[in-house]
């Protein structure tokens, strides 16, 4: 049944990105038909099918080195595919309004759907570029939280990041600025909320290299990380061994205590993809309830959707996972799905202080549009 579920689930995704991209390729073809009559239909079908299978075939067991271009190709397609459909979509739609309002006359003229095109390729090449670019970027944010009943000796400097995905598209290009960004900081703890991988251990271009820049992060208590839903699968064991050499102190569903200051609990991801081994998510319920109480409390639990899970006796819950939707109009699902999605939250004054990282990386398409890739300091107070 679960198989046959599965089937069903690929044959009707592979539909609807069929569909999809017989709708674009159509629409792009009768605006280049415009600009140059003579174009070949064939050979224009026959490009066009090779970037959208590269979306396909970046997740097939090909070669390494041409896993890698295609995965290239694929990551840069996606975003051009989401902003080609959108802008075809709303152009096509402007234009049968117009027509059914009599603004624009039937049939609809030759010059009205060339320049409704070259919009749409402009507004794509436009947002893409800025989207390459703004991914780069690494934006710097700042909280203050006030823990609760608890005695906090001293003010803590707590560095949050989350969502590298080293092993995507352009995933280890940003590190050592990261890393950089994070010494800049001169935080007492980092935390590592999830994601640090991109599901295939083997994808990392120099794991070496990333090793002894993880090693290179100053922070007075060490490194602390959990694992997100993209941290699990076949390579699960290379990927432990890797965080083991670079000094991050690993936490799957156990807690730390940080210089008597601090209690610090790691979350196992709820739907990691491909498990981690033959580790399972536990409910800390009464090791939460065990912990003593003169001490605050801070969860890093990669994906926001389980902040129910947390009462009074938690001060503060560190995720990540949403990206913020990454690309607009990604944002509008996100706030949709998540109680939070970004940001600082608090549902009152007895619950734990939420914080949502939109992550120092990307998934997928190396772009953000609308979002940062940041890396935040909390000040705990």
């Amino acid at each position: 049944m679960n198989i046959s579920g599965f089937i069903l689930g690929v044959i009707l995704i592979l539909s609807v990105y069929g569909g999809v991209n017989y709708y674009i390729r159509r629409g792009l073809f009768q605006w280049l038909s415009l600009l140059f009559p003579y174009i070949n239909a064939r050979v224009y079908a026959g490009i066009y099918l090779f970037f959208a299978l590269s979306l396909i075939l970046g997740f097939l067991p090909l070669s390494a080195s041409l896993k890698k271009i295609m995965s290239w190709i694929g990551a840069h397609w996606m975003g051009v595919f989401i902003y080609l459909f959108l802008f075809f979509m709303v152009a096509d739609l402007v234009i049968v309004l117009g027509s059914i309002l009599k603004v624009i006359p039937r049939p609809i003229p030759q010059n009205i759907r060339f320049y409704a095109g070259l919009l749409v390729i402009l507004l794509t090449a436009g947002l893409v570029s800025y989207g390459l670019y703004n991914a780069n970027q690494i934006k710097y944010v700042s909280y203050a939280v006030q823990t609760k009943d608890t005695t906090l000796a001293a003010d803590m400097n707590i560095v949050l990041i989350s969502d590298l995905h080293l092993g995507a598209v352009n995933s280890e290009r940003n590190l050592e600025r990261i890393v950089q960004g994070i010494n800049d900081l001169e935080p007492d703890l980092v935390c590592l909320a999830g994601d640090i991988f991109n599901d295939d251990y083997h994808a990392l271009r120099n794991p070496s290299a990333a090793i002894e820049l993880f090693k290179s992060i100053k922070a007075t208590y060490g490194v602390y990380a959990c694992l997100g839903n993209h941290d699990g699968g076949k390579t699960f064991n290379e990927m432990m061994g890797f965080l083991e050499q670079s000094n991050i102190k690993l936490l799957n569903d156990e807690y730390a205590i940080i210089d008597e200051r601090l209690i610090l609990i790691g979350r196992l991801d709820s739907s990691p993809i491909g498990g981690f081994g033959e580790l399972k998510r536990k409910d800390m319920t009464e090791t939460i309830a065990s912990l003593p109480t003169n001490i605050p409390v801070v969860v890093m639990d990669h994906t926001p959707s389980n902040l129910d899970q947390y009462g009074p006796e938690i001060d503060l819950v560190l995720a990540g996972h949403t990206h913020r939707g990454q690309i607009f109009p990604g944002s509008l699902f996100t706030n949709a799905l998540f109680v939070v999605d970004y940001g600082h939250y608090q549902k009152d004054a007895d619950s734990p202080h939420v914080i949502v990282t939109s992550g120092a990386g990307t998934w997928g398409m190396p772009m953000r549009i609308g979002t940062h890739s940041e890396i935040v300091s909390i000040l705990l107070r």
